[in-house]
């Protein structure tokens, strides 16, 4: 096998017209490879290559394409032609396809499927799209605990090859509720004539209407191949995979970082996106930024007069709003990530609230003696009792509020990465001001 080609090399070929060098330089590459360099084309582009691809080879690397890209090649090669390779989709990525198409594209894609794949994708479609049950895959192998270990290796391979996945077998009972997890290898290494009770072990499971992230997270975390997921009653529904766990961190790890900067993730790599598509992503969160800078306008006004009786203390505010920013910043961040992993809940609001705020005095009175050192120094000590005291009450408020704000939003049903950056900023220049002025009128008599 020949080195991957590059995306500009496979671009510069379609332009030139040399369709045979592309065809060449991906034969016999990973499907995975081809698809990448497909998600990374514009579009016109895209769909020339695709056409180039053998018959085979188009179906395996359109489904790991990215939706944006396989929506678009519907809509620009037609239904017909990709009908083999959606039907070749897995439940799961053919619920997500289906979220990105036209309604009329999509009932027309659904009624080409076979009823047992129509049934199928409609069981996922049934979940809410954040739920392990919009992500998990119906297509299992199972065992029964009563059955000899022949008989389910037998049913193994018999049924493996529509599965997604064989290496961890759910347990259930002849009404199908979960009964525990038994390991390909465990199967393969046991007594053929004992019975899979004997190997069973007690499984990690979700349900069906459980939030995907959490437990995507918990089944990476815990190096569980294919979790089960059951529905209220313990019924088995399903399984998520380890492969697709890992994508819903991804994608979720995308969305909170565009989100803490202020911004929406982009549906495409940035170069294949529009102007328009870029601008879109931004444009909301800086309305939203630029009202809530106006409190920090507002508060300025309210203590003009303050302002002009000590002109030096405007010199301080970008020290004091950055430190009070970047503090609440750090707090929230830290706390999202926690909330992702697992290790804190909203109900800890409380207990987050006592440790962030007693880091933000361990944080204010280190700064704040600095600050105090500094400004006494340049200035007089009253102005330094004012920066040191300011710093100290500034990043105390700023941990706790940054700290508490992603438990507040989960607890609301808000993404937490919305309250992260560009929020906590705003409030602690606001409220920063507020508890500056306050402190200078208190110590200088102003």
């Amino acid at each position: 096998m020949t080195a991957p080609p590059s995306v500009h090399d496979i671009d510069d070929d379609v332009a030139a017209g040399s369709f045979a060098a592309v065809a060449s330089a991906l034969a016999g590459q990973p499907h995975g490879d081809i698809a990448d360099i497909l998600d990374h084309l514009s579009r016109e582009r895209r769909g020339i290559v695709f056409r180039l691809l053998a018959k085979e080879v188009a179906i395996e690397v359109f489904d790991d394409l990215s939706a944006h890209s396989q929506r678009e090649l519907i809509a620009d090669l037609g239904t017909a032609e990709v009908a083999e390779a959606f039907d070749n989709l897995d439940p799961d990525d053919r619920a997500e396809l289906l979220d990105e198409l036209p309604a009329a594209v999509a009932r027309s894609l659904v009624q080409r499927l076979s009823p047992a794949e129509r049934e199928m994708t409609g069981v996922v479609l049934g979940y809410p799209r954040r739920s392990v049950g919009r992500r998990m895959s119906p297509e299992y192998v199972h065992a029964y605990p009563e059955e000899t270990v022949t008989e389910a290796l037998e049913r193994v391979k018999a049924r493996g090859h529509d599965a997604e996945t064989i290496y961890t077998v759910p347990v259930i009972d002849r009404s199908r509720g979960l009964v525990g997890v038994v390991s390909l290898r465990d199967l393969l290494l046991a007594d053929p004539s004992t019975s899979v009770e004997t190997v069973t072990t007690t499984p990690i499971f979700a349900y069906a209407e459980d939030e995907a992230e959490t437990m995507a997270q918990r089944c990476v975390d815990r190096g569980i191949l294919a979790m089960p997921v059951t529905d209220r009653e313990g019924r088995l529904v399903g399984v998520l995979t380890i492969d697709d766990a890992v994508e819903v961190i991804e994608q979720a790890r995308d969305t909170d970082e565009a989100r803490a900067g202020a911004r929406e993730p982009l549906k495409q790599p940035y170069l294949l996106s529009s102007i328009l598509a870029i601008t879109r992503a931004r444009i909301v969160w800086l309305f939203v930024l630029a009202v809530s800078a106006i409190l920090t306008v507002n508060v300025l006004e309210i203590f003009e007069s303050t302002l002009d009786q000590m002109v030096a203390l405007a010199l301080f505010i970008p020290l004091l709003t950055g430190i009070g920013g970047n503090t609440g910043s750090q707090a929230a961040t830290t706390v999202t990530r926690a909330l992702a992993v697992d290790d804190v809940a909203p109900r800890d609001v409380f207990r987050v609230a006592a440790k962030e705020m007693r880091v933000g005095i361990t944080l204010g009175a280190v700064l704040g003696l600095a600050g105090f050192a500094v400004a006494s120094a340049v200035y007089d000590t009253d102005i330094g009792t004012v920066i040191g005291t300011t710093i100290l009450a500034v990043c105390t408020m700023a941990a706790t509020v940054g700290g508490i704000m992603p438990l507040v939003a989960k607890s609301i049903g808000v993404d937490p990465a919305v309250f992260s950056t560009p929020f906590i900023s705003t409030f602690c220049d606001a409220t920063g001001l507020i508890v500056y002025f306050s402190i200078a009128k208190a110590v200088l008599g102003i």
